[in-house]
């Protein structure tokens, strides 16, 4: 498994929230891309986990906290977390590992950006 972050080859699978087969995302239109578009420039970090076949499992989206619906300052903001679970389309990849390697990824860019990172409580 591996960690990167959005390229353009991955865009139109991450606008799609990783359910490239659902007929329902595909009608939902170009929302999420216009959103992306808008926060690019606004802090937007955006993380994919590939599997050991370079196939796209999980994705994990983060904002500065001043850019969400919370209140907070220097802090960013988890706006998804998504490892792909469903038997249809992508496949299941839930249970290796890639939401705590999603969640680590992004913790580490975030600090490398100078701030902090919320996180629920973890147990």
């Amino acid at each position: 498994m591996k960690i990167i972050n959005l390229t353009e080859e991955h865009k139109e699978l991450y606008y799609a929230c990783l359910e490239d087969w659902s007929d329902e995302m595909k009608e939902a239109g170009n929302h999420k891309e216009c959103w992306c578009n808008k926060m690019k420039d606004s802090g937007l970090g955006v993380k994919l986990a590939l599997d050991d076949n370079d196939k796209v499992g999980g994705m994990i989206q983060y904002t500065p906290i001043e850019h969400s619906q919370a209140d907070g300052k220097d802090l960013y903001f988890i706006n998804c977390i998504w490892v792909h679970g469903y038997k249809k389309g992508r496949g299941n990849f839930q249970k290796k590992g890639m939401g705590k390697a999603l969640i680590e990824a992004a913790e580490k860019d975030v600090k490398d950006r100078g701030s902090n990172f919320t996180t629920p409580c973890r147990t």
